[in-house]
């Protein structure tokens, strides 16, 4: 019987490539035009690029745009600009509330597992105005511990006082999140992401958030 329901946070709940393009579009106004001529869609573009999908962190990223644009700025002040004005742009999938008020009415525990620093993930967290609807919030920095590694997922089992096998993990990366969850003897959902082309086991995938509710009931 599922009594729990664990998500993913970045390509999960948020639609972290929407919010990056809205986040760094308003930046580059407001940061990069005034300062130096770069065209903009190629910035854009190459930030993006860069970024892999926030697999490598904006110290990086801004290093190297610095130097491939030749741009006039530090790149401390565009990461803290960042840290900072993020979440200002964070965005949802659509129905994430829908579900999320669905699975509470039904009783089922809810947390979160994600990747990423504390305070950065805490305020994209909060920008989403969700922070309430979870029993517990593990974010790797926090815990010492990343995704795929599976003490990850035992220690929020652990913490919502319920068997691993009575779990159900919702996430958008096959490895650190649909087969380290099984491994682990959790039912993983898996967010559908045309990026990701390898084959992997889940046992089952969404379009749509909200139709996890269904899934669920029927596992129940």
């Amino acid at each position: 019987m599922i009594q729990a329901v664990i998500f993913d946070l970045d390509g999960t709940l948020l639609d972290r490539d929407r919010s990056l393009l809205k986040f760094v579009e308003e930046q580059f106004e407001r940061l990069i035009r005034p300062n130096v001529e770069v065209d903009k869609e190629s910035y854009i573009k190459r930030f993006i690029a860069l970024d892999s999908r926030g697999y490598v962190w904006k110290d990086k990223v801004y290093q190297e745009l610095i130097r491939e644009f030749e741009l006039r700025l530090d790149w401390n002040e565009l990461l803290d600009d960042y840290k900072i004005g993020f979440s200002n742009h964070a965005v949802s999938f659509p129905n994430m509330i829908e579900l999320l008020d669905s699975l509470k009415e039904k009783g089922y525990k809810l947390a979160m597992i994600t990747n990423g620093f504390g305070d950065f993930q805490a305020s994209n967290i909060q920008a989403l105005q969700i922070a309430h609807y979870f029993d517990e919030i593990l974010i790797s920095e926090r815990e010492g511990l990343r995704k795929p590694d599976p003490a990850i997922f035992l220690r929020a089992a652990e913490k919502l006082n319920v068997a691993t096998e009575a779990c159900v993990y919702v996430g958008d990366h096959p490895v650190n999140d649909i087969t380290a969850s099984k491994a682990k003897g959790m039912k993983g959902i898996w967010k559908e992401d045309n990026y990701y082309t390898e084959s992997f086991e889940f046992d089952a995938k969404v379009k749509d958030l909200i139709e996890i509710r269904h899934l669920v009931e029927q596992w129940k």
